[in-house]
């Protein structure tokens, strides 16, 4: 370990890793703060999302592998080399923790509309559907996506622990074989990951034909800070191509990403839609029947006849076959979104 420890100051390497990492949390904010002010995360494809954190965890378990006997010497060097010599890990790091509150986010605040699959009193009564909420596909897929996440990160943890305290380097200090082909493997699969991370995101934001949730101003950060961090990681002590190779095709798809959503935002503008694909000027909406019985979304002004209002002690007569198909999903769809707010968490479990 002594000669692993000993000390090689580059202070430029060590305030461009520690400014990357700055810049790294603050160019995920947007993100974060995007998803929490639409309180929707619609528009962002859950696979693009579970691909990149299995491939963000992948790079810091590679980092810390690569690194473990360098990270090692922070039992016998001051404060300030140990925070230099681990730059590197805590830079993976943070990256892995931004990209997983967005997951996180996007569980959280998946519109409830988009959660189930609505279906009128006849389909139930004719196809015996259950005349519980159904979950719809997509929600279903978000459901498993996200477990996989998470099981995927405590096994590379797993692994990569068990190696470190159980596998020893060989006396002439060279990485034993185990270590040097997991971190091999971490480093190539985070890559590949990276490299087919950005296509679901892609055809679904190319299929949707707007911007969604998605944070331009985050993107717009990321890629010329993509290329950055190539150069801060290839330039850190330990590591290798595996290393860095990820960053580099991240930088390149997103940057195509960041190119189509400004292309979407000028149609958008264009359209006089939102970036939710929502009027921006609505039309009032004038209706057969009083506000209390139908729903309409908050920001559209309703308008109710004269000749059709009446009083809110009057009953609401049954629904027979003439009722307006739309009032009836609507009503579905709002049944089923109270009915999933009362479940609350367990939603995550699938049940």
């Amino acid at each position: 370990m002594s000669d692993e420890c000993i000390q090689h100051h580059d202070w430029f390497n060590t305030v461009l890793t520690y400014g990357l990492c700055f810049g790294l949390v603050v160019s995920y904010l947007p993100q974060h703060l995007r998803i929490i002010m639409a309180k929707s995360s619609e528009g962002i494809s859950a696979v693009f999302l579970f691909l990149g954190v299995a491939s963000t965890s992948s790079s810091m378990f590679n980092m810390i592998t690569l690194q473990a006997p360098i990270v090692r010497c922070c039992r016998v060097v001051s404060f300030g080399s140990c925070m230099e010599m681990s730059a590197g890990v805590i830079q993976m790091t943070l990256q892995w923790i931004c990209f997983s509150a967005i997951f996180i986010l996007y569980m959280i605040y998946y519109p409830e509309y988009l959660k189930y699959v609505v279906r009128t009193s006849e389909e139930v009564q004719l196809l015996s559907y259950p005349k519980e909420p159904v979950r719809s596909e997509n929600w279903r897929m978000s459901i498993i996506l996200a477990w996989s996440a998470a099981a995927h990160c405590v096994f590379a943890a797993f692994v990569t622990a068990y190696l470190l305290l159980y596998v020893p380097d060989s006396p002439t200090g060279i990485r034993a074989p185990q270590i040097a082909t997991w971190a091999t493997f971490l480093g190539v699969s985070s890559a590949l990951l990276a490299m087919v991370q950005y296509t679901p995101q892609l055809l679904h934001t190319f299929r949707l034909k707007h911007v969604g949730a998605l944070s331009i101003p985050m993107m717009m950060i990321q890629t010329p800070g993509g290329i950055l961090m190539v150069v801060s990681v290839a330039l850190r002590p330990g590591t290798d191509w595996t290393s860095w190779i990820t960053f580099l095709f991240s930088a390149i798809l997103q940057g195509i990403l960041l190119a189509m959503c400004i292309v979407w935002k000028i149609r958008q503008r264009r359209l006089r839609v939102d970036d939710f694909g929502r009027p921006m000027d609505p039309q009032p909406y004038v209706l057969d029947e009083p506000a209390s019985v139908i729903s309409a979304p908050d920001d559209y002004p309703i308008i109710v006849r004269e000749d059709t209002a009446r009083s809110v002690d009057e009953p609401v007569a049954e629904e027979d076959e003439e009722t307006p198909l739309l009032r009836r999903r609507e009503r579905a769809a709002h049944a089923q979104g109270e009915a999933e707010a009362e479940r609350g968490w367990s939603a995550w479990f699938g049940r």
